[in-house]
């Protein structure tokens, strides 16, 4: 007999699957970076309007998550109207969005512990791309991966379990950082409201790099074959606004927390992380260590939720026939991926050791890839609608395909601030290559598009 995967998730887990995916340590390492595009206003018009801009294409994914519950999300969308070359590539591109974001996780680990323990940062042993790696550093982010690695192959409940415990706790530490900072700062603080660039630049640069750090809401189909036999219906779909939602308004509250504690032109010039900032504000450590902890809660989320997604992905490929086989193999006694669960995880281990300067090309890739595949989703709606004749949600969808297509734009148009680099080019031509390399070609009877009543 066939082994399945475990029908054990609840509408918290999805929630948190959904929001744990997309928020994770940009908002501490980088925040000098998000406010040198923008400003604290550039940042927050540029987050609000990229959330705004979003939620038709998770609408639209909310309405094919009832249809069709299918770990195999954009793959099992698109195979139904499209050939399956497309169906492949849409969910080849999104197993990069995915899959980018584990070994980015596995080097911050050191990042954030080197801000709390300096020794991290000894005994070097290697140089990439000027950057040094250190013992500190690569133990930890190996013991992570191994760590997220063994929670997912126990099962969907241990991990659905780690993901509502690592959320609600970085909710928590959130929600106390964030009270604290708007009772301590000062208007004079976010002057000038927008980068030297001007207010449109401000706001362009800041939404070129919402949909990196958005992408996660649709992770929530993806898991989709491991809900609860008694999940109510529409549960999936509720969940993907929620984590939506709840993604774009931590952004635009972080953002604007941290820009009113400490002069946002202080934290640019010093290259200084959240924590850095409340922590001069307030002359004392201990908030920093209450962000820290909060962040590092947020990164063994992050890291989990998309392991999750890349895995079901894989595993929803392999199903197909669309690559190896053994890839689509579920363990019998825990009902998990085993096999994509294993490749991701060594996967990850192995990128951890060329450090954060070789990953961030493949990071700006993250948003193309996403676009590309929130596109092939939103098209494939709308042509599912029209074999159905049933046109709701067709106008959404289209919204969503347009929006989808103007990321991806953004980031190839050379033209365009911020556009791809040569070395983002090669990483995105490598992914494909390396696609073509495992694509195989079984053919495999598709299976009608049915409403959910």
């Amino acid at each position: 007999m066939e082994s399945r995967l475990t029908k054990s998730l609840g509408a918290l887990e999805y929630f948190t699957f959904g929001f744990g995916s997309m928020v994770g340590v940009g908002w501490l390492v980088i925040m000098d970076d998000w406010l040198a595009r923008g400003g604290p206003g550039g940042a927050m018009l540029g987050f609000l309007g990229g959330t705004i801009l979003l939620l038709p294409i998770a609408l639209t994914y909310g309405r094919l998550v009832r249809a069709i519950p299918d770990a195999g999300a954009e793959v099992a969308y698109t195979e139904r109207v499209f050939p399956r070359t497309v169906s492949f590539a849409a969910g080849w591109m999104m197993v990069l969005a995915y899959t980018v974001v584990c070994p980015w996780e596995a080097v911050a680990i050191g990042n954030l512990l080197a801000r709390i323990v300096p020794a991290m940062n000894d005994i070097p042993l290697y140089t990439v791309a000027g950057k040094v790696i250190t013992l500190p550093r690569l133990v930890a982010g190996l013991s992570l991966t191994a760590l997220i690695g063994l929670v997912n192959y126990r099962g969907i409940r241990t991990s659905g379990r780690f993901q509502d415990f690592a959320t609600l706790g970085l909710l928590a530490c959130f929600a106390g950082f964030v009270v604290l900072g708007f009772a301590r700062g000062s208007t004079s603080n976010v002057q000038p409201l927008f980068a030297s660039s001007g207010p449109f630049i401000s706001v362009l640069l800041v939404a070129q790099i919402v949909p990196y750090f958005m992408t996660g809401f649709e992770s929530i189909p993806k898991a989709s074959e491991e809900a609860r036999p008694d999940l109510p219906a529409g549960t999936l779909s509720r969940m993907i606004m929620a984590a939506t939602l709840a993604g774009g308004l931590f952004y635009l509250l972080v953002i604007a927390v941290v820009a009113w504690v400490y002069p946002w032109t202080d934290i640019v010039s010093q290259h200084l992380g959240t924590e850095a900032a409340f922590a001069r504000a307030f002359g004392t450590p201990w908030i920093a260590r209450l962000i820290l902890a909060g962040a590092l809660l947020s990164l063994f989320k992050i890291f989990n939720g998309n392991l999750v997604a890349a895995t079901r992905l894989l595993y929803a490929l392999g199903r197909r026939g669309l690559v190896p086989p053994s890839l689509g193999t579920v363990d019998p006694r825990f009902g998990t991926p085993s096999v994509a669960i294993l490749l991701v995880t060594l996967l990850t281990a192995a990128a951890a050791f060329l450090g954060d300067a070789l990953l961030v090309p493949i990071t700006e890739v993250g948003s193309a890839v996403s676009g590309l595949g929130w596109c092939a989703a939103c098209l494939a709606f709308i042509a599912l609608a029209r074999k159905s004749g049933d046109r709701h949600g067709v106008a959404l969808a289209a919204t969503g395909a347009i929006v989808s297509v103007a990321i991806v734009l953004m980031k190839v148009v050379p033209l365009v601030p911020g556009s791809f680099t040569t070395a983002e080019w090669l990483a995105f031509i490598a992914w494909c290559l390396l696609g073509l390399a495992l694509r195989r070609r079984v053919p495999e009877p598709i299976a009608p598009f049915v409403r959910d009543r």
